[in-house]
């Protein structure tokens, strides 16, 4: 797997992550589990891979210069 998120996108996808699965603690009943859906941005972040961006092509990570790759 190639790395496809970058540093940026990552907090963001912490950020968003985090506030989802506080919904855990906030809503009641069973609406609360919507929460769980926090962990998928938090493991793509952790894991710097998104499924979505590779089907669709797309990347936030930043390109490596083939030139450094050499050395």
């Amino acid at each position: 797997m190639k790395s496809n998120v970058g540093s940026v996108d990552k907090i963001v996808r912490y950020v968003i992550g985090i506030i989802l699965l506080l919904l855990l603690f906030i809503l009641k009943g069973n609406a609360r589990y919507w929460g769980l859906l926090g962990l998928i941005p938090i493991l793509t972040a952790a894991f710097g891979f998104c499924p979505l961006y590779k089907i669709f092509g797309f990347s936030t990570a930043k390109k490596e210069d083939k030139s450094e790759k050499k050395n």
